[in-house]
């Protein structure tokens, strides 16, 4: 089995992981203030609630391509335009002030980190555009498993080292001080993903 895809599709999730937003400012937030007690397994709920998005893109693509194969194309357009949106929402965002943390409004346990996650419908489209731009040809069910595999555990150890390390005050300014970084290699990467996913055929 050529392990290549995954191996990209890890590293660019990875970089969006990391990309400052509700979610892991969240994780970061709680860990901050509450320690690695309460937040680990809200970072596991977050983590959860991410990956379910992944099974949904999945689960809709399988379907969709099996009844309309004729949508494949138009679906890798659209997918690499929004790649190449959401790389350029990134790029500036690198600049900006961080977004305002997800509040405590479903509560900081795993439950709440999993609502917290599944309140934002962004990462299905983020799921389906890259999953169409690493795997181009139709998934069988033992690869649509093993992506999903992946995803899960990609969410769930960034989750739980962000929280685990967040929970150490001293790395803070650390954190903050790689944003900038961290932002435009994710704008970059997913622009060329973009960009494959267009006008790969």
């Amino acid at each position: 089995m050529d392990l290549s895809p995954y191996l990209v599709m890890v590293a660019t999730l990875s970089l969006a992981i990391l990309s400052p937003g509700p979610a892991i400012i969240a994780a970061t937030q709680t860990a901050f203030a509450h320690g690695r007690d309460r937040a680990l397994p809200y970072g596991i709920g977050l983590a959860t609630g991410a990956s379910l998005w992944c099974l949904f893109a999945l689960l809709g693509l399988a379907v969709v391509f099996r009844l309309h194969p004729a949508l494949f194309s138009g679906m890798k357009v659209l997918g690499g335009l929004y790649l190449i949106w959401m790389s350029w929402g990134l790029w500036r965002a690198a600049t900006l002030p961080l977004p305002a943390a997800a509040d405590g409004r479903f509560g900081r346990s795993f439950w709440g980190g999993i609502v917290l996650n599944l309140s934002n419908p962004k990462p299905a489209l983020f799921y389906s555009a890259l999953i169409l731009s690493v795997f181009p040809d139709p998934l069988s069910v033992a690869r649509q498993i093993g992506i999903y595999a992946a995803c899960l555990s990609t969410e769930l150890f960034w989750y739980v080292v962000v929280v685990l390390v967040m929970s150490t005050t001293a790395m803070r300014s650390r954190y903050f001080a790689a944003r900038f970084w961290i932002d435009r290699a994710a704008a970059v990467a997913l622009f060329g993903l973009g960009l494959v996913l267009i006008f790969q055929r």
